[in-house]
This record gives C-alpha cells, structure tokens and sequence, in this order.
C-alpha cells in the first residue's frame, strides 16, 4: 500500500472516533465515583474532543496540544495544610490587691533585682520566716511519729536536718548520722522542767531553756569543755530546697551562763556508768514550753557496735587471704584484729628503705607496691670515664592481700628490699609495740608461718636481672639511633615531608571515584 493511501487511512479513522460523542460519565449509575477527579473538568474535556470543524492534519495537532494542556485539570489537587501558628496573649492580668495567698511585698522587697532573680531560676525568696517555719514544722511532725511508721521520705528529711548541726557534724561520720536519723524522737517539756542530758544528746527545736550548770561534757570525750551553741539569729535563716545549704548569719562568743536558743545543743553520746551520773552536770531548765530533739547515747552505743563488728569482719576476712594466714586458727587471728589500724599511702610513696628495720606489719587491702632491690653498676659519666652508683632494680610486686614486714620486726633485722607504692594503697597494719605485746605463742607462730619479702632472690638474680635490663636498653637505643640515621641519610626526617607535589590535575591513578573533585 503506497504511504499517501496509509496516512489518509489514518486521518478518516481519526476523524470517525472524533465524531462519536462518548457518553457522559455521570449518567452511568453504576460507576463509582472518584474522589480525585473533577467531573465537570472531565465533561467539558470530552465535548471539546468532539466533531471538529476541520479534517486538516493541523487541526488534528491543534486538538491535541489542547487536549494535553486541559488534560492536568480533571484530578483534584490536595490542599496543603500549614501548621497552627500559636499567638501568644500579651495582656496582662491585673489582679487585685491582698489577694488571698499571696503575701504582701515589701518595699525593699519590690526594689530588690535578687529577688527576682531567684524567683526566675525556680528559688525561695529572700523574705521567707514563713518557709522556714513551714520547715520546721514538718520536722516536728515526723519526730513525733514512732521510727518505725516514718517512710523513707521521712528518714531522709531527719537526716538531712540533722546534717545542718555543727556539733554533729564536726565529730560524726555521715554514716553515722544516717544511722541515727533512724531513732531519734521528739519530747515536749512544759515550762519549769529540769532536763537531764546524761543519757544522750539534746537538740533544742522550739523554746527556750536556762543551764543549770556552765560545764559540759563533749559530745564523743568524757573531758569536760564549755558546749558549742548556735546563736540567737539561726531563726533568721532561710532554708532552701536542699536542706544542706545553710549558711550562719552571724557567729558570737557566748557569755556565761547563756540562754539555751532553738538548735542550741546540750548532752553527750557516751554511755556513763550509773555511778558516775550526777543530775546537775548536763541538766538545763526550761523558761518555756519546749520542743527537745533527742538522741540516746545507748541507740549510738549500738550503732558503734554493729559498726566495729562489721569492721572486724573485713578485717579477718584480709588477715585470712593472706598467704602467711591462711592455716592460722581464728583466735590468733582475732588477737590480732584488736591491734589494726588503717593507713593510706600516695602513690610513688617510698614505704620502706632497704637496711632500715620495718616499724610495722602491712596487710595490704587495695593497691599494689612495687619491690626494688639494691645493686652498685657502673655508669659511663664521659668518654673513657666510668664511675660506680647505686641502682635500684625492680624485681616484683606485693600485690592485694598479701603482707609484709613480720621477719623485721619480729627479729629486729633490716629489711632488705626497698617498698615503693605503686597507686593508692590502703593498708591494715600492726605497729611493732602493738606486736611486742602479744603472747609468745603467737609470735612464733608468726614467725613460722612468715618469710622475708622477696627472701629467696640472691644477689646473682639480682645482678642477672640488671644486666638484662642494661643490654635491652642499650639495645633499644642503639637501634632507634640506627633507624634515625639511616632516615636522615636518605632525607628523610620523621615528623616531616620531603617533596611537595603542586598537581595541576590529581593523576588517574590517585582519583577516588566515589569523591567529586
């Protein structure tokens, strides 16, 4: 078929389906209809579609440009919802004045940029009696339970106001007043009662009290000295949200015979015996009706007990780890308990010198400690010149739960190591006076059970291992300087280049091709 007849064939198919009118879409009843498509856009696409007036090839053309160009309208386009822009309300409140819980504010309060300030990073005010009453009255609240019905809230708040008395806190370990913060109380004296401090400490919480007697016994020490009290200005103080951070305004002298004020202390910690208890010698008279915080001096008795019990545990469990100790029988062991005592040495402390006599047994519970041995080499001073020096050489380390030291002071001979800390080392040690005064039976069973510390190196190890050390590093010098001239010959220095390359295109061989240049 020639190409003329082709192309006219196509044209009059073209024209035929132009002439005939699809049906409207709509009047279908059982088509569904599509959210995404606009109908009447759909309608007027397919009437303009229709007959045409002209058969040429460019109204052909012409139809379809428009058709492509109306075709985009039919489907609906989702509308683009931005996000809720907030509008912040500007006005104002006004409130009105001496509203109902809010205090009224003075004028050196209103004047004052710390207060705001404070406010701002979520504190207290600088004026608030009212929040330290607040304070005080819930502590007040707790003592009067039972300890057993306060909760750990509870348990804690005590402790931390117990942290804020300076006579607690200056002889007590913070252990040990958590402990008490467990059993404290609270006892109400009416006016004119005589309190008698003989049995534990008192803290003066509300009221005032008279002492019957200007002498007082310390807290923790049977000597007699003047008590410490808080002056009168401690109610001026503003607690705030950690209980801890409590600053003295002003600090006085007390006169004689002072007046008892609120946290004022009196009493002591030590049990005495009943014989040795006079009724005037820690009693104060009360002037008003008195809130008492109390500690019993047998509640810290105990709590010392259990202490020095679990103390005692550790350090038989040490003793026993001990190489030297391990077939020991555990009454020699406890005889040896009685005598600890607990010291802590710096690292690169020197412990013990070689020739010196050891004063003391170690048990070593942390750390290590390094062991040197001493030796007389030869040491080039110039060329051709060669002078005699004393060296120490490491030979080992006394690691933890190991000991030291029984040999010298048992038998009075010098040590023959010398003891250098390696870190931090804490050691549970036995002075020799202690030593001297145990039973016989226990010091020779000492003395079997222990050696000398590094006692089975002579002095050809001693000397073997020096020379060792000297070779390995006369060996490692002379092969860096071998290597730093054999670099430096060619050029080369380390630490530093020797060409500098000023590429005007990277070579192919050099190109990443994962990296855009």
């Amino acid at each position: 078929m020639p190409v003329s007849s082709l192309s006219s064939a196509i044209l009059s198919h073209m024209k035929a389906i132009n002439n005939v009118p699809p049906p409207p879409l709509r009047s279908v009843p059982d088509l569904k209809m599509s959210k995404h498509i606009d109908y009447d856009q759909l309608n007027a696409l397919c009437t303009r579609s229709g007959p045409q007036s002209c058969g040429s090839t460019c109204s052909i053309l012409s139809a379809h440009t428009r058709f492509m160009k109306q075709y985009p309208k039919i489907f609906l386009k989702k509308e683009v919802r931005l996000p809720k822009l907030f509008k912040w309300d500007r006005k104002r409140k006004l409130e009105p004045k001496g509203t109902e819980g809010q205090p009224q504010r003075s004028a050196a309060e209103s004047h004052d940029i710390a207060v705001y300030v404070k406010k701002a990073r979520g504190g207290h005010t600088l004026y608030g009696p009212k929040k330290y009453e607040e304070k005080l009255e819930e502590f007040l609240a707790i003592l009067k339970k039972l300890p057993m019905r306060r909760t750990l809230h509870e348990h804690k708040i005590v402790w931390m106001m117990l942290k804020t008395i300076p006579d607690l806190t200056s002889q007590l370990t913070d252990e040990d007043l958590k402990a008490l913060s467990k059993s404290v109380t609270s006892e109400t004296w009416v006016k004119g009662s005589t309190v008698v401090g003989n049995d534990g400490f008192y803290v003066l919480l509300k009221g005032l009290a008279r002492p019957q007697t200007q002498v007082y016994k310390n807290l923790l020490e049977e000597s007699e000295s003047t008590a410490t009290f808080i002056p009168p200005g401690f109610q001026s103080f503003v607690f705030s949200d950690n209980v801890e951070n409590v600053v003295l305004a002003e600090m006085h002298t007390p006169p004689c015979y002072p007046m008892l004020r609120p946290w004022s202390t009196f009493g002591t910690l030590e049990v005495s015996a009943p014989c040795q208890l006079e009724p005037g010698e820690c009693s104060v008279v009360t002037e008003e009706d008195c809130e008492i915080l109390k500690i019993p001096a047998k509640n810290y008795a105990t709590i010392k007990l259990e202490k020095t019990k679990f103390e005692n545990k550790q350090i038989v469990r040490l003793i026993r780890k001990c190489p030297y100790y391990a077939e020991w029988p555990t009454l020699s062991i406890h005889e040896l308990v009685l005598l600890i005592r607990w010291r802590k040495f710096p690292p690169g402390h020197v412990i013990v010198e070689c020739g010196n006599i050891i004063s003391f047994v170690a048990f070593i519970n942390s750390g290590y400690c390094n062991i040197y041995k001493p030796i007389v080499g030869l040491v080039k001073v110039q060329s051709k010149k060669v002078k005699k020096m004393r060296k120490l050489v490491y030979m080992g380390k006394v690691k933890e739960m190991e000991s030291f030291g029984e040999i010298s002071v048992l038998l009075q001979i010098p040590f023959k190591c010398t003891v250098v800390a390696g870190n931090e080392v804490e050691m549970a040690i036995i002075e020799d006076k202690d030593l001297f005064g145990l039973d016989p039976v226990t010091q020779k069973l000492m003395l079997q059970t222990a050696k000398p510390t590094f006692g089975h190196l002579t002095d050809e190890d001693v000397k073997k291992e020096y020379v060792q050390k000297e070779q390995q590093k006369e060996w490692n010098n002379f092969k860096d300087k071998t290597m730093k001239n054999s670099l430096y010959y060619n050029g080369i220095i380390p630490g530093f280049g020797k060409w500098d390359h000023y590429w005007t295109s990277i070579p192919r061989n050099l190109k990443d091709t994962l990296v855009s240049y």
